[in-house]
């Protein structure tokens, strides 16, 4: 009886192969055309910014992995492949007619080429593709610094742990996958061509097959055994007891380390068993080898650390974990630069006597206490500094400080810039949106402690407490005077480059000008056209090729608009400039803009190394630790931080970016970080050393301590302050982030309260003024005072931390206590409640201030702004504050329009040197409640007790002696005055000419009458 052979394949037209190739062309045309067109722009931008060797670097890396990785891995797969089918037996017994495998057999047997090659190619490929997303493990591994530490179980530099180890375990991974896929390969190969037969009732096995499988699966329980050497190293960054500390505990080292060592051996052992299997014939020696590494896998490696952990660590467990908690703590110090170099704490502060005179002559504290809350104030920015339309602020702005009159002074600072978000309707058009409206105008600041006027004495919200500020735009800096008196003063005020600018995406903007014509708007009288340098060329039709495909905008190539000369600048926000020339930095969530000395406007931004792993340190999450209040108020330009573990941070690089060129720099800034040495030596000449740094004074004096840093900080030293293990064990005297009081969304979600700047005086040199970042801790869960962290970000001791520890008794509020009995309290209360119905009120930070010695106060700035008005924003309407002068008294609490008054209030008499500048300087304070000055109040503030205030004076029509004016006609006068100027700066910034020109009317003729007043 004939047996009907299999099928043949199918065969296509010569017409169909033609369509399936055009249909694949265009396929991979799709696919990777894109992919090269990014390549492409990338290279030009990379070369724009003149970090071209940054690209080079890692495109070459990739490459280079790509190859190697994915020709071993083809070749060891089509080695396993080609050895199984060479060693198939001669004749292949089939099962009968029906046998399904005889026809695979023949398929593969027509096309053996095909079967043998593409699979190989196809794990090459994939495994090129996975592996060189690993080129920063690589290139870290063969430039890696040493850290100069070593670790305290093995002895080895930590640098082994931080740059070879990951390199170790990708190439073990890599090859534990590449060995799994080679015995399946060639499993599946020996039974389609016989080598293995399952028929029968126990199958059979060539010899061949026998051979080559158990040599695969014998090298397979090798590299097992070295990963279990490896594993021994992991353990350092165990979190098997994460709820008390990162790193190996006692079980670790007293039961898994060595479990890892005799599973070592068991795994050789089991490796050579399976290689004897190849001369003995006998399958059964590697099958109890395997049952063997299971079990003893489960029994040592799981059981004997499980029975250790329950039945004699957790009976004696602070006693055991004593020495490795003493090594989580000295490496999370080392790790966050939270150790005794970086930190002095100072205990029992306000335990001592007040000392009520050095309290009264703190100028560098009171004359800087900060009244503007940069979350509140950028609605009063955008009302009065707009211009136009399409310009506009962060709803979070940035704090900066300035000296001023030989005097250091923190401002609120922002540049105008262009926000796309605000066109209108037709002004949305291609050309309008790229090449017309195409950059920002000029630096704004307002300083931090003064406003232009104290709001109204009454409930009126329209008058006084809006910032005083200092522009300097295109306009401004054409007055001859400007550059003489300007208290800051710039040079270049265009912004091309900003945070808004980059809002919307894309974010492009298409500059340069043919024969001197100029097409950006500039002024409402100029246009403008860049000469910053900044830019790829448009000048060839490849290039406007391939940013019309990267943006998918056809107007690119097509436009008329584009000349010769047209460049497209792109990548515009600071952070992501930053992070494309650095994209092994993480960088800090806020960048802010500061005046240089050359006159030029540079955006700060701080940037970070990191490492997944160090010894013993605790893991971290990024994201969860720069979390707080904040968050609500980013608006446009906020970003949170990556959700990822850390173990190891620095603030090591500090970057600036051009807002007029663009021009990226990187300076070396933590000059011992090995982490940041190694990245040097992957990218030589790419980050200044630390002495170009610090021959830039003006950069060095704007530099910030930054927040995302001080937050992991704190978030690590309300536990990591104890240095006493058996203390962290019982956790009793760990410290909490208080939430902030002052945003009701924000307590409800319990959001940390942020941390804050400002100028105060230095805790190491009293009577200093130094611009610091600050925020408190509270007792863990409670609402009283523990302690008070202040970080210095002035260049001689920047980076210093000082930890102000308050004793447990007396207690002290902490803030939801403090804020709670200021916002009760009873005119307080009183005068929220009249603004209901007219006015929406908002109390700003909450802030704690050391004065004095020993001396605590705490000051709140309530904003009102009036309702059913779009021209309304919130003002400084009055400022809080509660001091306490003794234990023996009550705390105090003053309540008026201007801190002097609410200082003296409180029972704070400032003397002439530090008496704050809460209003510019030669216009008087005003005094609350009509004119009443009202008196310190001693009263229990739980019970919202209302100040005493003295009996209301008879305003005199008469002149008083001397021919002077009466104090009525003088304060008319001076209301009128004020009256004069509110207008004069609403019409300014409104655009209305005509009632510019009434207001100057208005006032010239308040002048005259105050003027015309008998002295």
């Amino acid at each position: 009886m004939g047996v009907r052979g299999p099928a043949g394949m199918p065969t296509l037209s010569r017409r169909s192969k033609v369509l399936i190739g055009v249909a694949v062309a265009v396929l991979i045309i799709l696919l990777v055309g894109p992919r090269f067109v990014g390549l492409y722009t990338d290279l030009l931008f990379f070369d724009d910014i003149d970090y071209s060797t940054v690209f080079s670097t890692i495109i070459w890396t990739r490459v280079i992995l790509f190859f190697v990785v994915g020709l071993i891995a083809a070749g060891i797969v089509f080695a396993g492949l080609a050895l199984a089918y060479r060693s198939r037996p001669v004749f292949v017994p089939t099962t009968g007619p029906g046998d399904p495998i005889a026809r695979y057999r023949t398929v593969v047997m027509s096309r053996i080429r095909w079967f043998s090659i593409v699979p190989a190619l196809i794990i090459g490929l994939l495994s090129g593709l996975v592996a060189q997303g690993s080129w920063a493990t690589v290139q870290t591994f063969l430039h890696s610094e040493s850290f100069g530490q070593r670790d305290p179980q093995f002895g080895y530099d930590i640098s082994f742990f931080a740059f070879d180890l990951p390199f170790f375990r990708f190439v073990l991974n890599f090859l534990f996958v590449l060995l799994v896929i080679t015995f399946i390969v060639s499993l599946l190969t020996h039974y389609i061509f016989g080598g293995i037969q399952l028929a029968g009732r126990n199958g059979t096995l060539t010899k061949a097959a026998r051979i080559q499988l158990a040599v695969i699966a014998g090298l397979f329980l090798l590299l097992k055994g070295v990963a279990y050497w490896f594993d021994r190293y992991t353990l350092l960054s165990s979190t098997r007891k994460q709820e008390i500390f990162t790193g190996a505990g006692y079980t670790d080292i007293n039961a898994v380390l060595p479990s890892k060592l005799i599973l070592l051996a068991i795994a050789v052992i089991c490796a050579a068993a399976f290689f004897a299997g190849i001369v003995l014939r006998d399958l059964r020696v590697p099958a109890l080898a395997t049952a063997l590494m299971l079990l003893s896998a489960l029994v040592i490696g799981v059981g004997w650390p499980l029975v250790m952990e329950q039945f004699s660590v957790k009976p004696n467990a602070a006693s055991k974990e004593a020495p490795f908690i003493q090594r989580n703590i000295d490496a999370t110090r080392a790790a966050y630069q939270i150790g005794d170099d970086k930190v002095t704490y100072q205990d029992n502060w306000t335990g001592g006597q007040v000392n009520q005179q050095n309290v009264d002559n703190d100028s560098a504290t009171i004359s800087n206490i900060r009244l503007l809350d940069p979350n509140i104030v950028s609605p009063a920015f955008t009302q009065l500094q707009q211009q136009q339309n399409f310009y506009g602020f962060p709803t979070q702005l940035a704090i900066d400080r300035y000296r001023v009159d030989n005097q250091l002074r923190d401002y609120i600072v922002s540049v105008r810039e262009l926000d796309p978000s605000r066109f209108a309707a037709n002004q949305q058009n291609w050309i309008n949106k790229h090449t017309v409206y195409t950059h920002g105008n000029g630096f704004v600041a307002a300083p931090a402690n003064r406003v232009n006027e104290p709001a109204s004495s009454g409930t009126d919200v329209n008058s006084g407490g809006q910032p005083d500020f200092d522009v300097s735009d295109i306009n401004s800096i054409a007055d001859p005077n400007y550059q003489a008196n300007a208290p800051i003063k710039v040079k270049q005020p265009r912004i091309y480059f900003g945070e808004l600018i980059s809002k919307v995406n894309p974010d492009y903007a298409i500059v340069g000008s043919d024969n001197g014509q100029r097409n950006e708007y500039d002024t409402a009288t100029s246009q403008y056209t860049y000469t910053g340098g900044a830019g790829v060329s448009l000048g060839n039709i490849f290039n406007r090729l391939a940013y019309s495909i990267k943006y998918t905008e056809r107007n690119i190539l097509l436009s008329g608009a584009i000349n010769k000369n047209s460049k497209i600048i792109y990548n515009r926000d600071p952070r992501d400039r930053v992070k494309k020339a650095a994209p092994w930095l993480t960088v800090d969530s806020k960048t802010y803009p500061a005046v240089m000395a050359d006159g030029s406007i540079q955006w700060i931004v701080d940037g970070y190394t990191t490492l997944d792993d160090y010894p013993y340190a605790q893991k971290t999450s990024l994201q969860d630790a720069t979390t707080d209040a904040q968050e609500l108020n980013q608006g446009q330009t906020g970003r949170t931080q990556i959700n990822k573990q850390i173990a190891y941070v620095r603030n090591s690089v500090k970057a600036t970016v051009d807002a007029y060129t663009g021009k990226v720099t990187l300076y070396q800034f933590d000059d011992k970080d090995p982490v940041l040495k190694t990245w040097m030596k992957v990218f030589p000449g790419t980050v200044k050393p630390r002495s170009e740094f610090d021959k830039n004074t003006s950069l060095k004096e704007h530099v910030r301590y930054p927040e995302d840093l001080f937050k992991i900080q704190r978030s690590l030293l309300a536990k990591y302050h104890v240095d006493n293990p058996s203390t962290f064990f019982q956790g009793n005297s760990f410290w909490s982030i208080p939430a902030d009081p002052t945003d009701s969304n924000a307590l409800d979600r319990g959001l940390d309260q942020p941390p804050y700047y400002f100028v105060a005086s230095d805790p190491r040199r009293q009577n200093q003024a130094s611009f610091q970042l600050t925020s408190v801790m509270n007792t863990l869960n409670r609402d009283f005072l523990a302690s008070y962290l202040t970080v210095s970000s002035d260049p001689s001791t920047y980076g210093q931390m000082t930890i102000r520890e308050v004793p447990s008794n007396p207690t002290r509020e902490g803030p939801r206590l403090a804020f709670s009995a200021m916002s009760t309290f009873g005119q307080v209360n009183a005068d929220l409640k009249n603004l209901e119905n007219t006015a929406s009120t908002r109390f700003g930070n909450l802030l704690t201030l050391p004065v004095g010695q020993n001396g605590l106060l705490n000051v709140v700035p309530l904003y009102a702004q009036a309702k059913n008005s779009d021209a309304t924003f919130p003002r400084l309407f009055r400022v809080v504050v509660r001091y306490r002068s003794s234990d023996a008294d009550p705390p105090s609490i003053g309540y008026a329009p201007t801190i002097a008054e609410a200082l003296q209030q409180a029972g704070i008499s400032p003397a002439a040197a530090a008496a704050p500048d809460s209003v510019p300087s030669g216009q008087a304070p005003t005094t609350g409640n009509g004119g009443q000055e009202q008196q310190p109040t001693n009263g229990q503030t739980q019970t919202g007790q209302v100040p005493t205030t003295t009996a209301p004076s008879t305003p005199s029509t008469t002149p008083a002696p001397g021919g002077s004016a009466s104090s009525a006609d003088r304060d008319a006068a001076v209301t009128e005055l004020n009256s004069a100027i509110d207008a004069l700066q609403q019409a300014q910034s409104s655009g209305n000419f005509s009632a510019y020109g009434q207001a100057l009317d208005r006032l010239k003729a308040a002048t005259d009458k105050y003027e015309a007043l008998p002295k």
